[in-house]
């Protein structure tokens, strides 16, 4: 019982933490217990593939074992930014730590398993140190390369952050020193570091709320005022007359007017959240996503791609849609 407690407790309650924190709870409960049985998996397959690697034991734990893990951990980062997943730094920092998270939890309950007679001291430098150590790393790699994606294809956004992760596990694995300090400088040097994520990330959600917001009202009265026409986004869509069919047009406008909507409605979920209120997605949320996905399958690809420009879809932009919408 005190190496379940020791070993498991404190990244579980560091995890726990981080969620409470998020004034704005970006990151659902549900969703962050789901992306730590993803860094379980990831611990899984690490250990298989770890296993076929014939090498002496230092080089495999030193250099071939960062790689690999912090490869697989990365990987479900990628794949929920590459569906618009996450949107701010503080909910990639979240789900980065809970990846880790679940890799450090399989991790520890096999070596409680190969070592049961060891003692709470072991378990606290790894309960602490090497636990947090993977959780840390996993949102390192989120934060930089959500940051990077602003200026850089993902693909080259992430590379960066997977560097620093496998070089920070590296390092861990080497032990220049004792365990004991190598837990002290991990629980010393993470919580500044995701402190000072908070503190940007909250910042930058309340300058986006705010510019977004009234970008997104002033859009929705041009829509609905009539005068569309003698705008610049009015222009814009009547000079894609000659590239798409009448009908096709409406449903480019339409499919403007939804996204707007549904966009003032996120932003404005948020900001209910701040203040502590959860409001739910109603019925007429509902029929306006479903009326959404129609007009995609009306407009094709390459409407969706001259709406583009008037959408600003950013990755932020995509993911408040997603966040109403699931």
């Amino acid at each position: 019982m005190t190496a379940v407690l020791i070993g498991l407790g404190p990244v579980i309650l560091f995890l726990g933490a981080l969620v409470f924190l998020d004034s704005y709870k970006l990151v659902k409960l549900r969703f962050v217990v789901a992306i730590v049985g993803c860094g379980m998996l990831t611990a899984v397959a690490s250990y298989f593939i770890n296993g076929f690697v014939d090498v002496d034991f230092k080089i495999l734990t030193r250099y071939i074992a960062p790689v690999v893990e912090e490869l697989l951990k990365a990987a479900v980062i990628v794949v929920l930014i590459r569906m618009n997943r996450v949107g701010f730094l503080v909910d990639a920092a979240i789900l980065g730590f809970a990846v880790g998270t679940g890799f450090a939890l399989i991790e520890n309950i096999q070596y409680m398993r190969l070592l049961p007679d060891s003692t709470a001291g072991t378990w606290l430098a790894r309960g602490v140190g090497t636990a947090v150590m993977h959780g840390g790393a996993t949102a390192i790699f989120a934060v930089s390369a959500l940051a990077l994606l602003e200026r850089k294809p993902l693909h080259i956004a992430a590379i960066p952050g997977f560097l620093v992760a496998v070089v920070l596990h590296s390092f861990y694995n080497h032990f220049f020193v004792s365990p004991f300090w190598s837990m002290v400088g991990i629980i010393v040097a993470f919580p500044l570091l995701l402190n000072a994520v908070f503190a940007k990330s909250e910042a930058a959600v309340g300058d986006w709320l705010g510019k977004g917001f009234d970008a997104d009202t002033e859009m929705l009265e041009l829509i609905n005022s009539g005068q569309l026409s003698d705008s610049p986004i009015g222009r814009y869509l009547y000079s894609l007359k000659g590239k798409f069919d009448g009908p096709v047009v409406a449903d480019l406008l339409c499919y403007l007017q939804l996204y707007t909507e549904l966009a003032i409605r996120a932003k404005g979920i948020l900001m209910m959240r701040e203040t502590g209120f959860e409001v739910p997605v109603d019925e007429a949320t509902r029929e306006k996503f479903a009326e959404m996905r129609y007009l995609e399958g009306s407009i094709g690809r390459t409407g969706l791609l001259a709406l583009k420009p008037m959408l600003h879809m950013s990755h932020k932009d995509l993911w408040q849609l997603y966040m109403i919408g699931k």
